[in-house]
């Protein structure tokens, strides 16, 4: 976590921040598309294009949710979460467009 907080402390709060809220909406739009490609492999198991296809977006989508998944302990200390928002953030991870509500919702400056 140290490692982190050194990377992170190099760049400025409002920079972060956009960082984040982008890559919450990355992570949705990629999860979408992730979907399109399952149900793609399953019309058409022996094409070669939703094979490609279901790589490429799965590599794509992997990237985004790990990133998300680093920035989580980042954008804890700019929005001040205690535990019990860290983990509800680590949680909407794995689920579909939650990212998205994340970004909404919890990663506010006025929330009481």
């Amino acid at each position: 976590m140290e490692f982190l907080e050194n990377f992170f402390a190099k760049y400025g709060q409002e920079k972060v921040i956009k960082w984040f809220k982008q890559i919450c909406l990355a992570e949705a739009i990629s999860w979408f598309f992730l979907f399109t490609a399952m149900i793609w492999i399953r019309v058409d198991p022996e094409g070669i294009l939703p094979i490609v296809y279901i790589s490429t977006i799965g590599s794509i989508h992997g990237f985004f949710f790990t990133l998300y998944l680093l920035f989580i302990p980042a954008t804890r200390k700019i929005y001040e979460w205690d535990d019990e928002d860290s983990v509800f953030a680590l949680i909407a991870a794995f689920f579909p467009f939650a990212t998205i509500w994340i970004d909404k919702k919890l990663a506010r400056f006025d929330r009481e």
